[in-house]
């Protein structure tokens, strides 16, 4: 039997610049840039930071995550980072267009962004929309389909009873109120050819506080529930889309690429770039995809999975056995610890080059091996260490073992696929 475990590559802080044109349904492939937070064309690098002060964010930012997507089954936001997301998407709202700033999500579904005029907002470092200066924007009514999709503990209507409201908290205590609208929500392509998305149902938040990153305007979801970016273009892009993440991600160019559109999965086999399935199993919490892991390869030691944290982290009982794999499989090299108290394998090299392992992750159908920058960090010139920590919180398949991957979902057939690529190079 294997462990029903969630995939989340985060796409928690994308840079993508949505400008206003028009949508065609017929126009179902399309390619965005992304750009990881800590690459130097984000607004929030810092060039002072290092690559292991970088990792080291990331990490807590993934065991944050974790623990907010545990906390809830029935909350449609549930799995929402108010404030640590590792991708931002800058996009583009209204008629006229009012950029603003927002941070992407695979396991969040509705879009929403601070609103004017704001009742009580958090300071936030470019404008903040403004709805009355828009000729697109309408609200959504109580009894509408929109409205209906929010869980009943997260909706209601306005003193009116004409306007439905939304209301989300997190376990940090954060919060975003406001209107459940409609509005056209523009976006630039690669190929340098604008498209809008107009009638594309968000929230309009005018009572936001707690953590949130003044760097950001808000969420734009991708998950898989029914008020989703991914959900809302449906058919218009094959119910298909897929990222490519450059693993240079924490050091220089933090570059990939979010593909929407039948021609968006991976394709074209060849040598040592086969397309491996899996299927994407569905649950009553219908945000998240998850997968079926049944086990992990280190070299030739199969260990069979039992439970817990995906790619970030697993639980203790399963990674003591993965652990000691590791530690025994390799070469060159001797245990030491982590500079920065993180990570719990690390090893520091001898006379000789180290020799890491490699590591397989069997899914249903689809054994996905790991490079080395997948699976381990190089902390400094002579230390690296396995970059897959314990967890006793929700499995998540994170951005480090997707980097370099194209990864495909299909939610018209149920299911994510696999295919090595190299992302930097196809930018």
């Amino acid at each position: 039997m294997g462990t029903q475990t969630f995939i989340n590559c985060s796409l928690s802080a994308i840079i993508i610049t949505f400008l206003v044109s028009s949508y065609s349904a017929h126009s179902q492939d399309l390619t965005f840039k992304l750009i990881h937070r800590d690459s130097p064309h984000s607004p929030l690098y810092n060039p002072l930071h290092t690559v292991s002060d970088r990792l080291k964010a990331g990490f807590l930012r993934s065991i944050s995550r974790s623990r907010r997507f545990s906390t809830k089954t029935d909350d449609l936001q549930s799995g929402l980072i108010s404030n640590g997301g590792e991708y931002f998407m800058s996009i583009s709202i209204g008629t006229p267009p009012s950029k603003v700033l927002a941070i992407a999500d695979t396991g969040s579904d509705l879009t929403w962004v601070q609103c004017k005029p704001c009742e009580h907002c958090y300071k936030q470092n470019g404008s903040i929309f403004d709805k009355t200066h828009s000729s697109t924007y309408k609200t959504e009514g109580c009894d509408s389909k929109p409205c209906n999709a929010l869980a009943k503990k997260e909706k209601g209507c306005d003193r009116s009873g004409k306007i439905c409201k939304y209301l989300y908290g997190y376990g940090d205590q954060s919060y975003t109120k406001g209107e459940v609208a409609t509005e056209t929500i523009s976006i630039d392509s690669s190929s340098g050819s604008p498209v809008s998305f107009p009638g594309t149902v968000f929230g309009c938040g005018y009572n936001n506080s707690g953590t949130f990153d003044g760097t950001g305007s808000g969420i734009v979801g991708l998950g898989r529930g029914p008020l989703s970016l991914i959900s809302q273009l449906g058919s218009s892009i094959g119910k298909k889309f897929s990222y490519c993440l450059s693993n240079t991600s924490y050091s220089t160019n933090g570059t990939g690429v979010i593909n929407l559109g039948t021609n968006s999965m991976p394709s074209n086999p060849s040598k040592g770039s086969a397309v491996l399935t899996t299927p994407l199993i569905y649950k009553t919490q219908n945000t998240y995809y998850y997968l079926n892991l049944e086990a992990i390869t280190v070299r030739k030691t199969k260990i069979p999975y039992t439970g817990g944290g995906g790619g970030g982290g697993y639980k203790s009982g399963f990674y003591e056995k993965f652990g000691a794999a590791v530690e025994a499989s390799v070469t060159g090299a001797k245990r030491a610890s982590d500079p920065q108290g993180m990570l719990i394998h690390c090893f520091k090299a001898g006379y000789k080059k180290i020799g890491l392992p490699e590591i397989t992750m069997h899914f249903t159908g689809a054994d996905v091996k790991l490079s080395p920058t997948n699976a381990f960090l190089k902390k400094d010139e002579e230390i690296v260490c396995l970059s897959m920590i314990p967890t006793t919180d929700v499995a998540i398949y994170g951005n480090l073992v997707q980097a370099d991957f194209r990864v495909g979902y299909d939610l018209e057939a149920k299911t994510l696929s696999f295919q090595r690529i190299d992302c930097f190079g196809t930018l």
